[in-house]
C-alpha cells in the first residue's frame, strides 16, 4: 500500500484527526454539491451541516433528515461521500451552520448592547433574572446536541469506520489522541472577573493542589481590578497557566470589525507582558473569523454546545481543532455560574453526565469555574466535590490532568508527529514522539474500537459511533 501519495483537503482533514498514514484514507465527494448548504443526518443521531449530492439539505435540523449515510458509495480504491469532509467538518467547528451563532446579528447584538449599556445600574439579581429570561428556551434548541455534542468526532469516526469496511482492513493505525496513552484529557480553567475573585485566587490555588490539579486563571486586563506583577507572579510560580480574559469584559469585542482591531492590539500587548499564550474571551463571545488578529498560541472561547451561553451555536466537537495558526481548546463542559445561576443546581450531576459522555469518545473535558463563585456555601461545597470526583478520574480512568497550555504544546506537536512503518511495525516519529502511543480502530460488533500500544500496557476503549 502506498502510504506517500498528495492528500486531497478531504483526506488531510481526516488525517489531521487521527495522524493516520495518508496511504489508508481514500476519500472522495460523490457527484456534484447541492448549491445551499443544509442539514442532514450521517447515522442515528448525528446531524451534519453543508452542501450534498444526490438530495438537497434540510434548511432546518428539526423534523426527519435525510440520511446521507446510505447515499456513500465505497469500493477498495475510495470511499465516496454525498458531501465535502472538509468543509462540513469546518461549517460544524466555525459554527456556520446558523447565522445566530454569530454575535453582531441583529437579535443578538441589539439586545446586548442596550444588556451591557444599562447593566451597571441593575442590582445583581434583576441582571441574573434578566440573563434567566433571555436563556429560558435554551431546552428547545434542537441542534447542537446536549449537553454535549460530538458531531464533528462522530463524522469522522464515521468516516474511518467506512474506509475500514471498504478496503477489508482488521485495523488502521494512527497517532493517539493523549500523551502517555492517556483515556482522555481533563483541564481546569478559571476566569477571574472582579476584585473578590483576584483575592481568593491565592486560596484557590491551595485548594486545587490539594487535588494535584493545576490550572489557569484568565485575567482581565483593564477596569475590572487591579492587575499586580506580583499577582501575576503569584499565579505562575505555583505552576498555574495566566491568560488574557478579553480587554475590559464589557460585552463588545467583537461588536465592531474595526473597533475590534483596535482593542486586539491592545490584547495582545498584554499578552506579552502577562506573559501569556492563551487568550478567552468574556462571556464567550466570539467571531472566529476574526482570530487572525489575536497573537496567541491558542484560544479557549468556543463552547461546545452553547445553550446556556448568550451565544448560542457550539463548535460541536469535544477535541482541539486549528484555526489558522491559533489552537481552539473549546469549553466541553457547563459553566459554574450557568448551573448555579440558570439550572438552580447545586450538585456535580450533570459535570458527570458530561464527563461520562466525553470519556465514552476519549476527548477534552473542558471546565470553567470562577474564583468570584465559589468562596463560601453551597457552590464552595460543589467545587471540592468536583475536584474529588476529577481526581478520581486521573488515577482510575488514566485522565492526563493539563493546563490549557500544556494540552496547546502537546497538540501542535501531535500535528508534526508522523507513524513509520519499520521492522517491528508501526511507531511514531518526530520531536516528542517518546510520549506518544501508536493506535489501532477497529470495527466490532458494528462499532468503532480503538487499541492504544504503550509501554506499560495495552488499552482498549469501545467508541460510541453512529452507526
Amino acid at each position: 500500500m502506498d502510504h506517500n501519495h498528495t492528500a486531497h483537503p478531504m483526506n488531510q482533514t481526516f488525517e489531521d484527526y487521527f495522524r493516520c498514514p495518508q496511504g489508508y484514507v481514500r476519500l472522495a465527494v460523490k457527484g456534484n454539491l447541492s448549491e445551499n448548504c443544509g442539514f442532514f443526518q450521517f447515522g442515528p443521531g448525528t446531524v451534519g451541516y453543508g452542501r450534498c449530492s444526490s438530495f438537497s439539505p434540510s434548511g432546518s435540523p428539526r423534523g426527519q433528515l435525510h440520511d446521507a449515510w446510505k447515499d456513500v458509495k465505497s469500493s477498495p480504491d475510495s470511499v465516496c461521500l454525498p458531501f465535502d469532509l472538509k468543509e462540513v467538518v469546518e461549517n460544524l467547528r466555525l459554527e456556520r451552520y446558523t447565522p445566530d451563532c454569530q454575535y453582531g446579528t441583529p437579535r443578538n447584538g441589539l439586545i446586548a448592547r442596550i444588556y451591557y449599556a444599562l447593566r451597571p445600574l441593575f442590582p445583581v439579581a434583576f441582571r441574573r433574572h434578566l440573563q434567566r429570561a433571555y436563556l429560558r428556551d435554551w431546552h428547545k434548541i434542537p441542534f447542537p446536541s446536549w449537553p454535549v455534542d460530538s458531531t464533528v468526532d462522530n463524522i469522522l469516526r464515521g468516516s474511518m469506520q467506512l474506509l475500514l469496511s471498504a478496503q477489508n482492513l482488521e485495523s488502521i493505525p494512527f497517532i493517539w489522541f493523549w500523551p502517555d496513552g492517556a483515556s482522555s484529557a481533563l483541564s481546569m480553567t478559571h476566569d477571574v472577573e472582579t476584585a473578590t475573585g483576584r483575592d481568593y485566587c491565592e486560596t484557590l490555588m491551595d485548594l486545587n493542589e490539594s487535588f494535584g490539579i493545576k490550572a489557569s486563571f484568565q485575567i482581565v486586563p483593564e477596569e475590572r481590578y487591579e492587575v499586580t506583577e506580583n499577582y501575576l507572579d503569584s499565579i505562575r510560580k505555583r505552576g498555574f497557566e495566566v491568560l488574557v480574559q478579553d480587554l475590559n469584559h464589557d460585552g463588545r469585542l467583537y461588536n465592531d470589525h474595526a473597533e475590534f482591531v483596535r482593542r486586539a492590539q491592545k490584547i495582545n500587548e498584554y499578552g506579552r507582558h502577562f506573559q501569556a499564550s492563551g487568550f478567552r474571551s468574556a462571556v464567550l463571545y466570539r467571531r472566529q473569523e476574526w482570530y487572525p488578529f489575536l497573537d496567541f498560541s491558542y484560544d479557549t472561547s468556543v463552547p461546545n454546545s452553547g445553550h446556556l451561553e448568550p451565544q448560542r451555536g457550539g463548535c460541536c466537537t469535544i477535541m482541539p481543532y486549528f484555526v489558522g495558526k491559533m489552537l481552539e481548546i473549546p469549553v466541553t463542559t457547563t459553566q459554574d455560574y450557568s448551573l448555579f445561576n440558570y439550572l438552580r443546581s447545586f450538585s456535580i450531576d450533570l459535570w458527570k453526565r458530561q464527563i461520562d459522555l466525553i470519556l465514552e469518545q476519549n476527548g477534552l473535558i473542558n471546565f470553567i469555574v470562577h474564583p468570584d463563585y465559589i468562596t463560601s456555601g453551597r457552590e464552595s461545597r460543589v467545587y471540592k466535590q468536583l475536584l474529588a470526583h476529577l481526581s478520581s478520574l486521573r488515577s482510575e480512568r488514566n485522565v492526563w490532568t493539563a493546563t490549557p497550555g500544556e494540552i496547546d504544546q502537546w497538540w501542535r506537536q501531535r500535528s508534526k508527529l508522523k507513524l513509520v512503518h519499520g521492522e517491528n511495525g508501526w511507531r511514531v516519529d518526530g520531536k516528542g514522539s517518546e510520549r506518544a502511543c501508536v493506535a489501532f480502530a477497529s470495527e466490532k460488533d458494528g462499532k468503532l474500537v480503538f487499541t492504544v500500544q504503550h509501554s506499560q500496557a495495552e488499552l482498549s476503549v469501545q467508541q460510541l459511533h453512529p452507526q
